[in-house]
């Protein structure tokens, strides 16, 4: 048997990739206004970074109104939507590459400002730490969320299953459940977000519950050889906790291996997605978790090409996700392959805007 390496084919479920450098889900916040609607420029950015047989993660993207929390991040719940989408999509495949849509509801990240004055929804009404950034692009201080009932459960988890029809509709090769970084399923699964009393709360089989439910409606929605699942066991963004965050996982993961998804993009707790490069006294994840998976697993969380080559070679995973270095290398996969030096990134037009810092880094020569 071949040896693995980063430019070695792999196979994700039905997703058959010639190499195994995997673009990130990016938060870019450039969708068309009004409406949260791809346009050309977002055809643009993902069609630059796409390769014949490489795998892109399209950036989060909301279900539904309710799950916005950022200006400017595009939807996948409306017709209009699902049209932009189409300019995307189109674009990637027209240069051989696959692409699969990281399905998004941010819960009690969000504030008022995006919901006609009513609080973010969350598991519980636990306020989380720090700032957060309303519709009108200003950072205001966070707001204390509605705990969801359990009546309004089975509309939500519709909402993902509708965004997964459209996401295939839009032309997407697949979906991915975005149930990490202190968003609303991850609110669900940790105990510091989650004081619930009744089915879904408590007991950690209770609140892997709506994650897993979720999980099932979008394999009901289209395959599950089609949608991975990002998880980020230790990540403390967005004031998140766990008081056995070993047990949780383990769990959350084994149930997840048994449905036998494409893949598992796990999150190294090694650099907070708020700073440059804060280090933590995290286990590994991967060393952690890979062997509770029988499936294909994409590592994400910091690597360099020489790290992530050690990461395929160990078999620690299948494929290794960049993120940063994505945004300032469009050609990322052709640059590691060949050992050219990488473009430095420009944390401060990550955010909104315009072309600048999004479509205007050149490749090398």
């Amino acid at each position: 048997m071949t040896e693995a390496t980063l430019f070695s084919p792999a196979d994700l479920g039905a997703l058959n990739l010639a190499h195994r450098v995997v673009m990130a889900p990016l938060t870019r916040m450039r969708a068309l206004q009004p409406g949260n609607i791809p346009g050309p420029l977002n055809a643009e950015y993902y069609a630059q970074r796409a390769t014949k047989g490489g795998l892109l993660i399209a950036e989060a993207t909301q279900v539904s109104p309710q799950g916005q929390g950022y200006p400017g991040t595009p939807g996948i719940h409306t017709p209009e939507q699902v049209e932009g989408w189409k300019l995307v999509t189109d674009a990637v495949h027209a240069k051989g590459g696959l692409i699969v849509l990281q399905l998004w509801h941010v819960g009690r990240t969000s504030h008022s400002s995006f919901h006609a004055g009513q609080p973010p929804v969350s598991a519980s009404a636990i306020r989380p730490p720090g700032q957060t950034m309303t519709a009108a692009w200003q950072m205001a201080d966070t707001e204390t969320p509605r705990a969801l009932e359990v009546s309004e459960l089975p509309a939500l988890i519709q909402t993902y299953a509708d965004a997964t029809k459209n996401a295939r509709a839009s032309g997407f090769d697949g979906v991915e459940l975005h149930s990490a970084n202190g968003y609303l399923l991850d609110q669900f699964l940790q105990d510091g977000t989650n004081h619930r009393t009744d089915t879904y709360g408590g007991a950690i089989e209770n609140r892997v519950r709506l994650p897993l439910e979720v999980l099932d409606a979008i394999i009901g929605a289209w395959s599950a050889d089609r949608v991975g699942i990002r998880l980020s066991p230790y990540g403390s963004f967005g004031g998140m906790s766990e008081s056995n965050t070993e047990a949780l996982f383990s769990h959350m993961i084994r149930e997840t291996s048994k449905r036998r998804i494409a893949y598992l993009h796990l999150i190294e707790a090694r650099v907070d997605g708020g700073s440059e490069e804060t280090v933590t006294n995290a286990p590994d994840v991967t060393a952690t978790f890979r062997g509770l998976f029988e499936g294909p697993v994409i590592a994400a969380g910091g690597f360099t090409a020489q790290s992530a080559e050690t990461e395929i070679a160990t078999h620690r995973a299948d494929a290794v996700a960049f993120g940063r270095l994505f945004i300032s290398n469009p050609d990322l996969v052709e640059r590691i392959r060949h050992h050219k030096d990488l473009n430095p990134y420009n944390r401060a037009t990550f955010y909104g805007g315009t072309d600048i810092g999004y479509t205007d880094y050149p490749a090398a020569a």
